[in-house]
């Protein structure tokens, strides 16, 4: 995850260089899940006739290559578009197969709750990739940043080199319905938990990869509008911290959950995480101790039902569509990521332009819409 976030921590910098409107640095930081989208149903499919750990060496490599790439030949939106989309392949055929990989090796209890961990080191992840890209920045230049966040998927792809394989199961041939099982996915909609908690995660993941990629250049407007003392950390420190904050969130959510029960935590989550989006927006121009509050609770809000989501996933998809579940679900769920960024930034052109208070409201708003909706969903599909 090291280069997960180091676009986004540089965002504010790169778009002014490059000369780009916010739209455009929201499509280069949405590419990232272009190339996610794009290959996640191959590399889940593998899972059910290939070793995972293989594949998840080979998106390793791929993931490496995207971020030293970009450091080395990056110079504008067209070339930054391509090893974003590049970044992403890789981390597709880490982040599910990984999953996978996990799950087949711990069952009955405690699978929610390793589940919440794993999902949880995802914020860690992109904590690191913040504080990273910021530290070597300030010192090294923005190229370094990518190069050094090359080396965090060789290291991790070396790590699960190193466990112990399992029995692959063999599911046939390989085919174009295998890589894309419509008739399962329509099965896995059929069921209404499944659909459900796979609509949830594309909602979710459009509000959580929106507000990340555009937090940096959030922090860098607020800091604008400071008339007294200043942040007192530089914006990408600020941001590792915050998302740092945010993972214990996801594990306590989920414990949350099983005691209240999932569905009712994830839409009153899903209602507060919208609506404090709005708030942390209109208090921009507030005192940096109170944006930061405002943030952090934000932040926090945001991920409190992912593992929930992801823990109520696995265990309503029926055994035998598992790995299908898994696949569709990641897929809209990264789909909501590549809308998220995107979104953000046309919101922000739309309203006026990012020296504008009101367009950052507009644009959280824009990205919290189905969240804030989900309640409201829900009850109208419980009706059915």
């Amino acid at each position: 995850m090291l280069g997960f976030s180091t676009y986004a921590a540089l965002l504010p910098e790169l778009r002014d260089q490059w000369r780009m409107s916010n739209a455009e640095a929201g499509i280069v930081s949405g590419m990232f899940f272009a190339g996610y989208i794009g290959t996640v149903s191959l590399w889940t499919a593998l899972t059910d006739r290939v070793d995972a750990r293989k594949i998840y060496v080979a998106g390793s490599v791929l993931a490496a290559v995207g971020s030293a790439g970009f450091g080395f030949m990056a110079a504008g939106f067209a070339s930054a578009l391509l090893f974003q989309v590049l970044l992403g392949v890789g981390i597709a055929a880490t982040y599910m197969p990984g999953l996978r990989l996990l799950s087949d090796r711990i069952s009955g209890p405690y699978q929610s709750r390793y589940i919440a961990f794993y999902t949880s080191f995802f914020g860690i992840g992109t904590a690191l990739s913040y504080a990273m890209a910021g530290f070597i920045t300030a010192s090294h230049g923005w190229q370094a940043a990518f190069y050094v966040s090359a080396l965090g998927p060789v290291i991790a792809g070396g790590l699960v080199a190193l466990l112990r394989p399992l029995p692959v199961p063999r599911h046939g041939r390989f085919t174009l319905q295998s890589l894309f099982p419509v008739g399962a996915w329509r099965r896995v909609l059929g069921e209404r938990a499944s659909a459900g908690y796979t609509l949830g995660y594309m909602a979710h993941c459009l509000e959580l990869f929106g507000s990340r990629a555009w937090m940096v250049a959030f922090l860098a407007f607020s800091a604008s509008l400071q008339h007294g003392d200043p942040f007192p950390w530089n914006a990408p420190a600020i941001a590792a911290v915050v998302n740092l904050l945010a993972v214990p969130a996801s594990i306590v959510g989920n414990e949350v959950a099983l005691r209240i029960g999932r569905r009712r935590w994830i839409l009153i989550v899903m209602a507060c995480s919208g609506t404090s989006g709005l708030v942390l927006a209109a208090a921009a121009p507030w005192h940096w101790a109170l944006v930061l509050a405002l943030l952090v609770g934000y932040s926090m809000l945001v991920m409190a039902e992912s593992g929930t989501l992801t823990a109520g996933l696995v265990g309503a998809a029926p055994s035998e569509l598992r790995g299908a579940a898994m696949g569709l679900y990641s897929l809209a769920g990264f789909a909501g990521g590549l809308l998220g960024p995107v979104v953000f930034g046309t919101a922000l052109d739309l309203a006026g332009g990012a020296t504008q208070a009101w367009a950052w409201i507009a644009a959280y708003a824009a990205i919290g819409a189905g969240c804030l909706a989900a309640p409201f969903v829900a009850r109208i599909g419980g009706r059915g």
